[in-house]
């Protein structure tokens, strides 16, 4: 035990280990000593930074066509028994108009990569939701993009992306992937959003099938060398209609152990208690807060479509109204002392750059 608190005391106070005490902690995440000490330094460091607030971000998932075939993923093009939908343009902007009613001011669009909405649409689409939310963020979540693309996005008024990166590992990419797709193409897409000045999300899935400890680690060295300004990682849960369904699902506890640390490792980074936590564990999400996270993400779609976006089975909070998530949210938030907040919820880091570049400038 007393092996764990140094490593523990070390890694709060440095943000870095050594790649075998990394592995030291993660291979005894079922220690509930030591997740409560590990969340407690996280906590810390996250108060330190943010308080006691929680952002929340309006979920918007507005196509589920995909091209892509992963194996884990229940909207994935061979998928026959999926139901697939589009929202148009108005049904996006009528969830941001009853989003904002509710306290959201960042609205994520998120879709499998489907093809029909074009550069065009899309820049339509935010042309219009920051004309009419300007005082709103938008984050994207599309898949993989040419630069090119990235860019006019950006320049159109979108603030924040998310790419789950998956895993940095080539080998076990390829186990989660068919093969024209690339893990060194998907970290470029990362790298290409940093450097067009998008506040980017990276993240993985915990406990994929063929995942190891040591891929994790890697992932923990990808992420440092990336400081992205957020990261998304929820426990692997299989889907009935794809080749992994047999699988086991992702630990709970594993996670929580991992969201703690990416905490200590990355100190200001914007970090999603995920709606997987919350269908791993009845008190999932309010975990995940007590880990070191410190972003919720209700669902704003259409209550119509809400169960045909089913990347994994069992997904919670299909049925309820937008109004309902949040102020169920709002109290699950209170019971644990934080604060559901109106607020972008930027990027710290993101906020004092652009200080520091505003005094540059006078």
């Amino acid at each position: 035990m007393a092996d764990y608190e140094f490593l523990m005391e070390k890694l709060y106070k440095s943000g870095w280990l050594r790649d075998e005490e990394f592995l030291e902690l993660l291979a005894h995440h079922e220690d509930a000593f030591l997740r409560s000490q590990l969340a407690a330094y996280a906590r810390k460091t996250a108060q330190r930074y943010y308080g006691n607030k929680v952002y929340t971000r309006g979920l918007i998932e507005f196509s589920n066509y995909c091209r892509n075939d992963c194996y884990y993923c229940g909207i994935r093009r061979s998928n026959t028994r999926a139901q697939r939908y589009r929202l148009e343009k108005e049904d996006i902007l009528a969830c941001c108009k009853e989003g904002y009613g509710l306290g959201f001011r960042t609205f994520v669009l998120q879709s499998g990569e489907d093809g029909y909405y074009t550069d065009e649409k899309l820049i339509e689409i935010i042309t219009d939701i920051k004309q009419q939310y300007p005082d709103c963020a938008i984050t994207l979540s599309l898949g993989e993009k040419e630069k090119e693309s990235y860019q006019r996005y950006f320049d159109a008024g979108a603030d924040r992306y998310l790419l789950r990166h998956e895993t940095s590992n080539a080998q076990h990419y390829r186990c989660l992937h068919p093969q024209e797709l690339s893990s060194e193409h998907r970290k470029q897409c990362l790298k290409d959003l940093k450097a067009i000045g998008f506040q980017t999300g990276c993240g993985i899935m915990v406990g994929s099938p063929s995942q190891t400890l040591k891929n994790i680690v890697e992932d923990l060295h990808f992420m440092k060398e990336l400081q992205p300004e957020m990261v998304g990682i929820g426990p692997f849960l299989p889907h009935h209609d794809t080749p992994f369904r047999n699988e086991q699902a992702g630990s709970f506890t594993l996670t929580l152990t991992l969201l703690s640390i990416i905490r200590l490792i990355l100190p200001d980074v914007l970090l999603p208690a995920t709606t997987a936590l919350g269908t791993i564990d009845p008190q999932g999400r309010e975990q995940g807060i007590l880990a070191g996270a410190n972003v919720v993400m209700p669902n704003l779609s259409p209550v119509a479509v809400r169960k045909k976006y089913m990347l994994y089975d069992n997904k919670i909070c299909t049925g309820d109204e937008a109004a309902e998530c949040r102020l169920c949210l709002s109290n699950r938030m209170k019971r644990i002392g934080y604060e559901l907040v109106i607020d972008r919820g930027d990027s710290i880091r993101k906020i004092e750059e652009k200080r520091i570049c505003t005094i540059n400038i006078h």
